[in-house]
């Protein structure tokens, strides 16, 4: 079968890295890639929101599934583009039609569904620039700290937790009357801070059936002890040793389930991964929030702990069988360190020479923003490269990933030394 995975970063090349293992696969495609994927597949200079050149290649390269890694082309609907099309409407698409992706893509539908479906969440309020007065009366009437959310997609960056309720009146502003994320904050939800430890869960599912993947803890912030400003993520490990068997009960009886079951009720098709951001608040979980894909850094930790055939995962959803499979875990704990450019999550330089790679052992190193420049691989992103390793728990993960990181340089480069601090 020949596969292609859309996307570039880390999360892409641990997905390229695992099916390139499957003896299902014949020719494995990822557009538009980076590096690391290059070394496991061919790549291909497209973009995933480029559906009419996503097309072309699916028909040129005989592509019978696609992996949609990112979450701009499924909020943008390309697998409703798939089954519109007769060339295409019978190749496999693992990624949500667009309204399923509306969990991801708004954060007010997210919390609808939540509420209508009695999954646990933060309690809310949506407001617009023409109902700004109503959304300081309810700054007013919440405990510090506030949280505002832009409704839509703002890569990652339109999360904003404040103390002080003038400066969480000003930001509200900011968003709604003067456009801080685009029209990602034309809407704003307003909601209850939660006070607790966050993890992260996921599932792949044809819409019917689920496996639950390894669950992860990631670190977002750019310095140490979680300071600063929020990044893509900087760090992860799997599994998340305060999660009990009790807890992941909880999780799927309260979370998992009513999701899926919610899904059908609503008639919304989904076949692919989703991702409960969630935190754990005297020992029961809530949801902070879904996203439509695979989390990333997460992904380079989930993915190395999974034992089973993933392509063979992938056919299964495809094909609405995933019911009659089941997925194995690797025993062992994986943690992953990520090293970024110098002024990363603000303005950074690339072209930066990578130098050390192949002097790393016992561990995967996981490409994020890479590409090869003169037969160099150089820095083409804020997330540089993910270094993955496994141990007996996490702490041996991470210090045989923090021994290899020593090995690497580029100019700049930057990571956090305390992943896991809070463990």
């Amino acid at each position: 079968m020949n596969v292609l995975i859309l996307g570039s970063g880390g999360r892409e090349h641990a997905l390229a890295w695992k099916i390139n293992q499957s003896k299902l696969l014949q020719k494995l495609y990822i557009a538009p890639g980076n590096a690391g994927t290059g070394e496991v597949g061919t790549n291909l200079n497209i973009q995933p929101t480029d559906f009419s050149k996503v097309k072309q290649a699916v028909i040129d390269y005989k592509i019978s599934l696609v992996i949609v890694g990112p979450e701009d082309p499924l909020v943008k609907g390309i697998h409703n583009y798939f089954l519109a099309d007769e060339l295409l409407k019978d190749v496999m698409v693992i990624g949500p039609q667009k309204i399923a992706a509306q969990l991801e893509g708004s954060k007010e539908f997210a919390k609808k569904f939540m509420v209508k479906h009695h999954i646990p969440t933060a309690k809310y309020k949506s407001f617009t620039e023409e109902s700004l007065e109503e959304g300081y009366t309810f700054l007013e009437s919440l405990n510090a700290p506030y949280v505002l959310k832009a409704d839509g997609l703002a890569a990652g960056k339109g999360v904003v937790i404040l103390n002080d309720l003038q400066k969480a009146k000003d930001e509200l502003s900011e968003m709604l009357a003067n456009q801080k994320f685009g029209k990602a904050s034309s809407k704003v939800v307003i909601e209850e801070f939660l006070d607790g430890i966050e993890l992260s869960c996921f599932v792949l599912t044809d819409g019917t059936s689920y496996v639950k993947l390894p669950h992860a803890k990631d670190y977002k912030r750019i310095g140490e002890g979680d300071t600063g400003l929020n990044t893509g993520g900087m760090g992860a490990i799997s599994p998340v040793p305060f999660a009990s068997k009790e807890f992941l009960d909880k999780v799927e009886n309260q979370v998992i389930i009513p999701t899926i079951e919610g899904l059908k009720k609503d008639k919304i098709p989904y076949k692919g991964f989703i991702f409960f951001g969630l935190i754990m608040v005297n020992n029961n979980p809530k949801v902070i929030e879904y996203n439509c894909r695979m989390g990333d850094p997460e992904t380079e930790v989930v993915i190395p702990r999974i034992k089973s055939d993933l392509l063979e995962l992938f056919i299964a959803t495809g094909q609405n069988k995933l019911n009659a499979k089941n997925i194995e875990f690797i025993k062992e704990s994986a943690a992953t360190v990520m090293l970024v450019s110098g002024g990363y999550p603000e303005a950074y330089e690339k072209g930066k020479e990578i130098k050390g790679i192949s002097a790393v052992k016992n561990s995967i190193i996981f490409q994020a923003g890479t590409t090869i420049k003169n037969d160099k691989i150089v820095t083409n992103g804020g997330r540089v490269l993910a270094v993955t390793s496994y141990g007996e728990n996490f702490k041996a993960a991470l210090k045989q990933s923090y021994q290899n990181v020593e090995k690497i340089h580029f100019d700049k480069l930057n990571f956090r030394k305390d992943i896991g601090f809070d463990l």
